[in-house]
Formats: C-alpha cells, sequence, structure tokens
C-alpha cells in the first residue's frame, strides 16, 4: 500500500465502504492497514474460489456419470425411472435448471430464429394483442435443451443436495457411495464437508470474508473431497487431488500468511499480549474469545441461503 497517497486510501475507503471496511478496520487499527488486509484477503478468497470450483466441477460430472450408469438412461435427471423420485425442492431446482436452460439458447438465436419458434410455440397462430414477456416465454419454452445444458445450469446446491439424508437410501447406498470408493467413509462424512464447501463458496461469491476457522475448514474440506473422490493410484492419491496439490498447498501459505497477519493485529490491541509472553490462562482463553469476537463478521450464509446469480 505504500504506493498510495493518503488522498487515495481515503478514495479507495469510500468506495469500498466504511461498513465494508469496520471488520478490517477493527482488526488493523488504520485505514490504510484496513485495506491492505481487505486486499490480502480478496487474494485468498480468488485462489480459494478456483480450487472449490475445480471440485464443484469434478462432482458434478461423477455423479451424473454414476447415475447415468446407475439408472441405465440418460434422460434420469429429468424423468427418472422408478420408483426412485426427486423430493419436491429438487424438482423445482430442475424445472428451474430447464427454463435456464431454455433462455440460454434462445438468447443464442438469430432474431429469424427466435421469429420461428412462433409455430411451435402457438399451433393456432401467436394470439392478438398477446404481451412481448408472455410471447417471449412461451418462444422459450419451445426450445428443447439437452441434459447438459440443463446440468450445467444446476448449482452446488443442487449437487450436495444429493448427499442429504433424504437420499441415503435412493442414492447414496444404491449408487453415490461408489464415486467415494473409501469403504470407512460414510455418506454423512461427505454431506459435512459438501456443506462446508458451498457456504464458503457463497461468502467468496459474495465478496464476504473469509478467514480463520473456517478458511481452514474449507481447506480441509476441499482436500477431503479431493483425496476420496475417485479411486486412489499406486501413490496413494487420486487424480483430483494431484490435479489441486500445487494450489491447494499455496492457498495452505497464503491462508497462513493472512492468519499470522490477522492475529499479530489482535495480539498488538490485546492487553494480554503486551506482555512479553502469554502464559496466563486467563490471558490464553480471553485471546481466544478476542477472536471468536473478530471471527464472527465471517459467520457462514444459512443452509438455505440462494446461490448467487450465475
Amino acid at each position: 500500500m505504500e504506493h498510495l497517497t493518503d488522498e487515495d486510501i481515503a478514495a479507495v475507503a469510500a468506495l469500498l465502504s466504511g461498513e465494508r471496511l469496520n471488520t478490517f478496520q477493527s482488526l488493523a487499527g488504520t485505514t490504510r492497514a484496513a485495506v491492505a488486509l481487505h486486499q490480502q484477503m480478496l487474494q485468498v478468497a480468488g485462489a480459494l474460489m478456483s480450487v472449490t470450483a475445480v471440485v464443484e466441477i469434478a462432482l458434478r460430472n461423477a455423479v451424473c456419470d454414476r447415475l447415468t450408469e446407475h439408472f441405465g438412461v440418460g434422460g434420469w435427471l429429468r424423468r427418472p425411472p422408478g420408483p426412485f423420485t426427486w423430493k419436491d425442492e429438487e424438482r423445482a431446482k430442475i424445472e428451474a435448471a430447464v427454463r435456464g436452460a431454455q433462455r440460454a439458447a434462445y438468447a443464442k438465436l438469430k432474431p429469424t430464429e427466435k421469429h420461428a419458434l412462433d409455430e411451435a410455440a402457438f399451433r393456432r397462430g401467436v394470439p392478438a394483442a398477446l404481451r412481448h414477456e408472455f410471447r417471449l416465454d412461451a418462444r422459450q419454452r419451445a426450445i428443447s435443451v439437452r441434459s447438459g445444458q440443463v446440468i450445467t445450469q444446476l448449482t452446488m446446491y443442487f449437487w450436495k443436495r444429493l448427499f442429504s439424508s433424504d437420499y441415503e437410501q435412493t442414492l447414496w447406498k444404491s449408487a453415490l457411495k461408489r464415486i467415494f470408493p473409501n469403504k470407512r467413509i460414510n455418506r454423512s462424512a461427505v454431506a459435512i464437508r459438501l456443506e462446508r464447501i458451498y457456504q464458503t463458496r457463497n461468502r467468496v461469491a459474495h465478496h464476504e470474508p473469509v478467514w480463520g476457522e473456517m478458511l481452514f475448514d474449507t481447506l480441509a474440506a476441499v482436500d477431503f473431497v479431493a483425496s476420496n473422490l475417485g479411486v486412489a493410484g499406486t501413490d496413494g492419491h487420486t487424480p483430483l487431488r494431484k490435479l489441486l496439490l500445487p494450489e491447494h498447498a499455496a492457498l495452505e501459505n497464503q491462508a497462513r500468511a493472512l492468519q499470522v497477519k490477522i492475529d499479530a493485529f489482535i495480539g498488538i490491541s490485546h492487553p494480554c499480549a503486551k506482555r512479553s509472553r502469554v502464559h496466563s490462562r486467563a490471558c490464553r482463553t480471553q485471546l481466544r474469545e478476542h477472536r471468536r469476537v473478530y471471527a464472527d463478521a465471517a459467520l457462514p450464509l444459512k443452509p438455505d441461503s440462494p446461490d448467487p446469480p450465475r
């Protein structure tokens, strides 16, 4: 931040907003240090987003391949063979994904192709004085989309839901356990890690601060999924873990450096830390509580929080 003048820092602080910088300023003490800490957290969050994106893509594709094999049909997502049925929540998500895929496909059409959809959308001709939004909706619904187009519209929320207790018998035991072949791993262990990744991914997507216990728990969750999704090779690692290993290691180093800085700020601002050594049990307890209070600013979103717009 040395390249920024005091006037620059004041202008940047206004752009970021005082409300947003409050958490960082309460830690760092000065506006300049708060802006620097804000930028460091964003860098960690950016690196974390790229890693969680790979995990999400890998999980989605592994689930799709396994369920295609399990159900024996390519259209299992929209028309699963009985006796399996989706819960209402997943059915609604799939329907919304179909609409999203239709809108995306419509947006890519040429004007002449869009007009040509009227014939399929309105068998008896376009009604007179039909409002544009209704005509647009009917045209989009007339588009046939492939399963792959629908799948790309489904978010991490949908995929992690397939590992919930709602699908213990119908999906986990009968099919999805095979993509996590380690016999010691149960559904709950997978679900907990996916929930942690999902919660943190949402915070990062909303540009919310992620640090401390939440950050390290997420790194552990990513490593768990990467280490257990698929079959490990002779070296004991899955291909996914080997792919992510360099990025994960670099991210861990960034996370530790960030935590060292935050702990230094907390220690400086806490009376117990003024001693040469924090040897008192009471002081250690107070420091842990001090860190917890600051970490409250990074509390996770509720499990039912919607995904950010895609």
